[in-house]
């Protein structure tokens, strides 16, 4: 069967925006949010809990096992830090949210993230850790980098990705039809 919705995934290091970006899309596509923290939390699809990171060891194998039927079907805003997990044939497009280093830098110490944890992500951020990694797991054409620093770029970037879901619903519903 045929997907009539894509899956979007919306990637980055920690404080970029992701779940922003998820919130206001799902109210304006009427996608699902697929929260990946949230899931692993939730589902209990760990190892147990890493005190040094203050963060879940996610069990890679229970996270796609968890989740494959509902993504298959279509329809899903996949919010996570790492995209080079997922199947390739699972995933429509591929959001890469990019902020400034210092902006990302009063992000996490707001959340209060340990220095080592910080100083790793704004490495990340710096050196566009997630990004490559889109670009070797993806393909190219399906890949955008979006910058996400304010509300006025939440808001374009938001407007951008509902152009996009339109004209795939648009071009994969004519598709079906035949």
């Amino acid at each position: 069967m045929a997907k009539i919705k894509p899956n979007i995934m919306i990637t980055g290091t920690p404080g970029v925006g992701k779940t922003s970006h998820c919130e206001l899309l799902v109210l304006i596509t009427g996608l699902q949010h697929l929260s990946i923290n949230q899931l692993v939390k939730d589902r209990e699809l760990h190892d147990g809990w890493d005190e040094e990171y203050q963060s879940w060891i996610v069990d890679d194998d229970k996270l796609l096992d968890s989740i494959e039927d509902e993504v298959k079907q279509g329809g899903y805003i996949i919010d996570w830090h790492a995209c080079d997990l997922f199947p390739r044939s699972w995933i429509d497009l591929v959001v890469v949210l990019r902020t400034n280093s210092t902006k990302l830098y009063d992000r996490l110490r707001a959340r209060q993230y340990p220095e080592q944890k910080l100083q790793e992500n704004l490495d990340s951020e710096i050196m566009q850790v997630v990004l490559e990694e889109a670009r070797e797991s993806f393909d190219e054409d399906i890949i955008v980098e979006l910058q996400s620093n304010d509300v006025e770029d939440i808001t374009s970037n938001v407007d951008r990705i509902k152009i996009w879901m339109e004209n795939w619903t648009r071009d994969h519903v004519a598709i079906t039809a035949l």
